[in-house]
Formats: structure tokens, C-alpha cells, sequence
């Protein structure tokens, strides 16, 4: 563990805040830290604390980096790269907050931290895949934090979106960024398992982004992704037990020309592998990402 000298030797009496953001990606380095909450690198992590912490806008940047912040925000700073590098935990945690489809949520550790390739989809509306104006109904399973819930629902103005999710603590933190946004008129926020909660009920377009880790990816995941909910994670043996009961019920959820969209990660060859008779289309992303599949509901041979 770090001493408080490990995280203040060589940064200047006065640093400048690009002089912070640099002294904190050198200690991320040294710590061996691991990324993948919204950053990819020390260098990201390191900014995002720092902006957090003194109260910075990232649109204006370039004229922020040269400031001097007094002592006591400084001290701030260090705290928070303390606390990331001595308990390992995420920076959106650290801030309380992350930013999905250039939109502003709530996160703690009742749910994952939002960073899913769907932030793209919802941005282009799902097209080429659904035809916007004609989306009436969405469902999101698994919805967390609500980012993706919240998405569809500015994607989609016209349309109501239902959110499920199994934990009860994390549909409190979806409650709240449901509210921030002011969509709360058009998603109906649901406590239960895949389609448990919505019975008899059919959708236009049906997202999911369910837990997908086997215990034995489990086992070797760095400490950062330990503060995320377990639940919202693990899926078994082979990491497909939520994605085989999504599969199970979607056809008598998808409306006639309904759309399904799974998000599985690393789980990918698996998943062609347990269902080798389902036309898989696997979405490419211009931004990075991968492991998402489409299929509609006529590809389940009904």
C-alpha cells in the first residue's frame, strides 16, 4: 500500500493541473492498476479524478490545463488518487457518476458502470437496424443504472420503455437518473428476472446487456471489477445462464417485426457455439466494443 510521501514525491509545491493529471497516470502506472470503467488508460483515469475534484468542465480543457489550484483542492486530488490506487476502486465510482451516449448518470456500487458498445446503437437510433419513427414499445433487461433505459427513451420519444432488473438497489439508482433526465412519464421501472415482469407483454425492440462472466473469467478479474455487483456480473458456469433465458422467452416477446439486441461480451464464441442453429449477426462499432448480436424474430423460425 502506498504511503502518503509514495503519492506527493516529485509533484511541484504548486502544480499546475496538467502537472496533477500527469503525477497521477506515473502513480496509476506504478500501482499496476487495471482500466475499463469508462477509461482505457492511466492518463484518462488520472483526468477524470482531477476534473472531478476541482471542479472542471472537460469542454474547455486546453485552458484548464495550465491553471494553478489552490492547496486545499490539491489535496483533494491526492485523496482521490489515494483511495483509487489503495482500494482499487473505479474512478465513476470515485466521482459517483460516469457519462454514457454524451449523457450524465449516477453510478455507485448497486450497479456496474456503465461502458457498453449500446451507447453508440442508442446514439444513432438503432439505425440501420429499426426503423425509428415506427418504435412504439422497448424493453431493457439487466437495466442497472438506467443509462440504456434512458437512451432508448430519448431515442425514441414517441416510445415507452420498460427497465427490469432483478436487484431492487440497483432499480433505486435507475429511479434516480430516470428522474434526472425526465423521462419518468415513459419508463416503467420493473423488479424481476429477464420476462418475469412483463408477461404477455411484446416489443418493438428488446435490449439486454445481462450478466455474462463465467465463474472461471470470475476468478481472474482485477480487484477494480470486485466493487461491481456480483449479481450484475456472474452467469455461471459458462457465463450464458441469463442469455439462454433471454433467448428462451424472446420470441413471445418480440412484436412482428421486433428486434433483439444482446450485448455478450467476451462470451461470443460460446454463444455461437450453445445455439448454432440461430442466425447471429454480430454488430461492428466505430468506436470500439464488440460482443453485441442481433437477431429478429422472424430468426426464430416463428
Amino acid at each position: 500500500m502506498p504511503s502518503p510521501r509514495a503519492i506527493t514525491s516529485d509533484l511541484p509545491s504548486s502544480p499546475t493541473v496538467a502537472e496533477l493529471i500527469s503525477h497521477g497516470a506515473m502513480a496509476f502506472d506504478r500501482a499496476g492498476l487495471a482500466y475499463g470503467h469508462g477509461t482505457g488508460n492511466a492518463v484518462d483515469e488520472a483526468a477524470a479524478l482531477v476534473f472531478h475534484a476541482l471542479g472542471l468542465d472537460h469542454d474547455e480543457a486546453e485552458s484548464a490545463y495550465g491553471r494553478h489550484p489552490e492547496a486545499a483542492a490539491v489535496a483533494r486530488v491526492l485523496d482521490l488518487f489515494r483511495e483509487r490506487i489503495e482500494r482499487r476502486v473505479p474512478a465513476a465510482y470515485l466521482m459517483r457518476r460516469m457519462w454514457f451516449a454524451g449523457l450524465e448518470f449516477e453510478v455507485d456500487e448497486r450497479v456496474i458502470v456503465p461502458r457498453s458498445p449500446f451507447a453508440e446503437l442508442a446514439l444513432a437510433r438503432f439505425e440501420p437496424w429499426v426503423e425509428p419513427g415506427r418504435v412504439r414499445r422497448v424493453l431493457d433487461i439487466g437495466t442497472g443504472s438506467g443509462c440504456i433505459a434512458v437512451a432508448c427513451a430519448l431515442a425514441f420519444p414517441q416510445a415507452r420503455v420498460d427497465a427490469v432488473d432483478i436487484s431492487n438497489d440497483a432499480l433505486a439508482v435507475a429511479a434516480r437518473n430516470v428522474a434526472k433526465h425526465g423521462v419518468g412519464d415513459r419508463v416503467r421501472l420493473l423488479q424481476g428476472d429477464c420476462f418475469g415482469p412483463v408477461a404477455g407483454e411484446r416489443y418493438d425492440l428488446v435490449v439486454a446487456n445481462p450478466p455474462y462472466v463465467s465463474d472461471e473469467e470470475m476468478a481472474a478479474l482485477p480487484r477494480e471489477y470486485l466493487h461491481e455487483p456480483d449479481l450484475a456480473l456472474r452467469a455461471g458456469p459458462d457465463g450464458l445462464d441469463v442469455v439462454r433465458r433471454i433467448l428462451a422467452g424472446a420470441p413471445a416477446h418480440l412484436a412482428q417485426d421486433g428486434v433483439l439486441i444482446v450485448e455478450v461480451g467476451d462470451s461470443e464464441a460460446r454463444v455461437n457455439q450453445a445455439f448454432p442453429r440461430l442466425p447471429f449477426v454480430w454488430l461492428e462499432f466505430e468506436h470500439g466494443g464488440g460482443g453485441v448480436f442481433l437477431l429478429r424474430r422472424r430468426d426464430f423460425g416463428i
